[in-house]
């Protein structure tokens, strides 16, 4: 059966892909909601006179995504502790909330931001507000989609925006492991000769434990003897960044992932002359493993072609 949901979560742009790429989402549309003025403008809301918010309607097949899922989704692309809008962009047409259509939603999301405010994962009290829906209405048609329509501006502003850290760092305290977190987020080196791949062989390819992106090849990894995992090269250029690292009394190239923005280790010039004289010495917990068998079902398929 087809529902609707609606929230508020800042700046809509950034509302809709978080949701867009679900299973059961039919669609996601960006407009207003919450305040008195009808078919207002985007000049309108955004003078802060209107009482509506930015908001994205999601229509969903609740056999497919359930509503649980959906505020799951919600939570993780805000942040619930600020009520004066949502990181950079300020103003009451910015802030959080969730907007119910029935007793049943108003239900679920009430359980939802309890179980949430009880988690401790924010310092500061929940202050997304609970709803009930008066009138949504549809924004302008250069607003829809605007991830898709717009894809390098979306990317600079997301991540300009202060959304991108936070949304990732939230995620990796809820999902990877105190040392894989310590290693992405905080730039910390794991012990040598003890972590996964050091000595892991088989093939396949490694990706990024945050954002999944795919980095290295088993096809190009060596034994080097340090005791972290050794490539002499990345899958793709364009996955790996280097930044001047000058910690530790030391000048070195660290390198992190494009997307994720994971730190992932150093890139040194004393590899095998014969692999072209690189070596990218990595943390294994800033790695996940996808076995050659296993990469087509885990929607790495395209990456099939190294090992012909």
């Amino acid at each position: 059966m087809l529902k609707k949901a609606v929230f508020a979560g800042g700046c809509f742009w950034c509302m809709v892909k978080p949701f867009d790429k679900y299973n059961g989402v039919i669609s996601v549309t960006s407009g207003y909601t919450g305040g008195d003025v009808e078919n207002p403008t985007y000049e309108q809301v955004c003078s802060g006179k209107t009482g509506h918010r930015e908001a994205v309607c999601i229509v969903y097949n609740d056999k497919l995504i359930s509503y649980d899922k959906l505020l799951e989704i919600f939570w993780g692309a805000i942040d619930p502790t600020d009520d004066g809008g949502q990181f950079n962009d300020r103003g009451e047409h910015y802030k959080t909330a969730i907007y119910y259509f029935d007793e049943e939603q108003k239900k679920l999301a009430e359980e939802s931001k309890q179980k949430l405010d009880e988690s401790k994962l924010y310092s500061k009290p929940i202050v997304t507000k609970i709803l009930p829906l008066k009138v949504f209405y549809q924004a302008e048609e250069y607003h829809q989609n605007y991830y898709k329509k717009n894809p390098e501006h979306y990317n600079r502003y997301y991540r300009g925006s202060g959304r991108f850290n936070f949304v990732k760092k939230n995620w990796a305290k809820q999902n990877l492991t105190p040392i894989q977190y310590e290693v992405t987020q905080n730039n910390m080196t794991e012990p040598p000769f003890q972590n996964e791949y050091y000595n892991h062989f088989e093939e396949g390819i490694y990706v990024d434990i945050v954002s999944g992106e795919a980095l290295f090849s088993s096809k190009d990894k060596f034994e080097s003897g340090c005791g972290w995992p050794s490539f002499s090269k990345g899958i793709n250029k364009e996955s790996l960044v280097g930044v001047r690292d000058l910690s530790h009394g030391m000048d070195r190239i660290e390198v992190r992932s494009k997307e994720g923005d994971s730190h992932l280790g150093h890139v040194f010039d004393d590899g095998p002359s014969e692999l072209g004289g690189i070596r990218f010495c990595i943390n294994s917990a800033s790695l996940k493993f996808i076995p050659k068998d296993k990469m087509k079902e885990m929607g790495y398929e395209d990456y099939l072609y190294i090992f012909e």
